[in-house]
């Protein structure tokens, strides 16, 4: 992780901006410069913001704060955002930030859904900077900007009653391949979410951390592989079929192990419904990597600058084999570059 302060600099320089843009937008830099640090480029870091900037929006408005007797009132309110963020801050100023952690873990894990998964994975990539380096202020304040918006994007997924859902599987890649394509293919997260009635069962039964550790690993190597193949069905959304069970599996380490177990079935049904969500009708072979080394892919996937782009390929890079890094080639071939 960046030893040089950079980082720092960064998230000091993005906490001063909201969680979002044009009221639903995520704002995806705080994840992005996390990837450069911890890939070896933080000396492009503030180069990369400098071009993000011009989506970036001021810090929302507070509207009164939140408390530990009523929290319950204000989740899921996107214009509560300030609030929550204010109130993680407080936490992880008076707390260790594992307690603060341990403990809303299993109060946001049902939402996990809401802001289109990028709340959890912007928690991932917060929880990977504090295991991996110095604790420091800048960074303990960016694990509560990411719980604080995911707690005022809280959203459930409610349209999934047991009889619905289909027999299920014996490995992550058939699970995937076994999810139904949602009716519809039309409209935003939210509205095709709500579409989402059945889904393979493939970790539920899952009970020992050790167990769901190894799942959850099988599964984001399967969604990373599967983007190579299957990510013109939507080459943004679908980049969160990988990074989202990414998020969670990077987050196990801080948690309880008891923990575990309930984060894969969480990180398996977002997975999946994205892929009922936005996956095509069928899949295009892909090109293999050609022999690039994976701190090549990476450089390249700097060049080309788009925040989706850079975020699936540093989880490529945590799968680290060529189907992955294939798949971090297709997101560069179906998504414009950052202009």
């Amino acid at each position: 992780m960046d030893a040089t302060g950079t980082l720092d600099e960064a998230l000091e320089r993005l906490h001063r901006s909201g969680p979002e843009r044009l009221g639903r937008l995520t704002n995806h830099a705080p994840m992005a410069v996390e990837a450069l640090a911890a890939r070896g480029r933080a000396g492009a870091v503030h180069r990369w913001l400098d071009l993000y900037a011009r989506k970036l929006e001021e810090f929302p408005s507070r509207v009164e704060p939140v408390t530990a007797a009523d929290w319950r009132s204000a989740l899921g309110e996107p214009g509560r955002v300030a609030d929550w963020i204010g109130f993680f801050e407080r936490e992880v100023s008076e707390r260790p930030w594992r307690d603060v952690l341990g403990r809303w873990w299993p109060r946001l894990l049902p939402g996990l859904y809401g802001g289109s998964t990028h709340p959890v994975i912007r928690v991932g990539h917060a929880v990977r900077t504090l295991l991996s380096g110095e604790v420091t202020e800048p960074r303990l304040s960016e694990l509560a900007h990411g719980l604080g918006y995911w707690a005022a994007r809280h959203r459930p997924v409610t349209g999934l009653a047991p009889p619905a859902r289909t027999a299920g599987a014996d490995g992550a890649a058939a699970a995937l391949d076994a999810v139904p394509r949602i009716a519809v293919q039309d409209g935003g997260f939210p509205a095709r979410l709500d579409r989402v009635e059945v889904l393979p069962v493939w970790a539920g039964a899952v009970v020992e951390p050790a167990e769901a550790h190894r799942r959850l690993t099988e599964l984001v190597r399967a969604a990373t592989h599967r983007y190579a193949t299957h990510g013109h069905g939507e080459e943004t959304m679908l980049v969160h079929a990988a990074t989202a069970p990414n998020a969670v599996l990077r987050v196990l380490p801080a948690l309880p192990r008891d923990l575990w177990p309930s984060s894969l079935r969480s990180a398996w049904t977002a997975c999946a419904a994205v892929t009922a969500m936005y996956a095509p009708a069928v899949a295009v072979p892909c090109a293999a990597p050609g022999g690039l080394a994976p701190e090549e892919v990476f450089e390249l996937a700097l060049s080309h600058g788009d925040e989706h782009v850079i975020k699936l390929t540093d989880t490529a890079l945590d799968v680290g084999d060529a189907p992955a890094l294939a798949a971090a080639l297709r997101s560069m071939e179906l998504t414009p570059p950052m202009g």
